[in-house]
């Protein structure tokens, strides 16, 4: 008499943790938002001045959506390089999503302190953190994989760790910088922008699938 396999541990768990993933990442987007606010009843000046007040938090909601919108695109990829769940893959995914549920809080600190050393510091040590996360996860996917026999492969997935490792550069030399000059440490944060679209048209280059 055969009998049907019970299912295992493991059974559905990448796909449950996609979805854990995506909602954690859809709920980091929408606090970025709340921290923008102006208070009814205001004059004409009243109404000018907080709006003006507002500008830092839009840019720094800008900044920190862009970031997220890029974990989860990374993220994704890299949980598709997988075959199945492990340990190391959970853990390191858990500790990735808890850093992203973080991040609207050194955003808030960057919106209203951009001026302070410390807040610009602990933002890029949150992104270097959250990036640094990401880049062990597709580390291990790459061990778990193994060398692949198609160079183009092999091209793609080293463009890939280049696109975090960037990440995690720059975001983490602006941590010491930013007791220096905080400005100058937000400035260094542009730098990617150009890195990023190079990187990119790169991994279209040699295959990337788009997402």
């Amino acid at each position: 008499m055969n009998r049907t396999p019970a299912a295992t541990p493991q059974s559905g768990g990448l796909e449950r943790l996609e979805n854990l993933s995506d909602g954690v990442f859809s709920i980091a987007m929408t606090l970025l938002v709340l921290d923008i606010t102006i208070r009814r009843g205001l004059s004409t000046d009243g109404f000018d001045d907080a709006l003006h007040r507002t500008l830092p938090h839009i840019a720094a909601y800008a900044l920190s959506f862009a970031v997220i919108s890029e974990f989860w695109r990374d993220h994704r990829r890299i949980l598709a390089g997988f075959p199945s769940l492990d340990g190391t893959v959970t853990n390191l995914t858990l500790l990735g999503l808890g850093l992203t549920a973080l991040l609207p809080f050194p955003t808030a600190l960057l919106a209203e302190y951009s001026y302070q050393p410390l807040a610009v510091a602990i933002y890029g040590l949150s992104v270097a953190s959250q990036n640094a996360v990401h880049l062990a996860l597709l580390l291990a996917s790459h061990r778990r994989i193994g060398r692949p026999a198609d160079a183009t492969v092999l091209r793609v997935r080293r463009l890939d760790a280049l696109d975090l490792a960037s990440t995690v550069f720059v975001f983490g030399i602006t941590v010491p910088l930013a007791f220096v000059s905080p400005t100058a440490a937000k400035w260094v944060w542009l730098t990617l922008f150009p890195a990023k679209f190079i990187i990119g048209r790169m991994q279209r280059n040699a295959g990337t699938p788009s997402d």
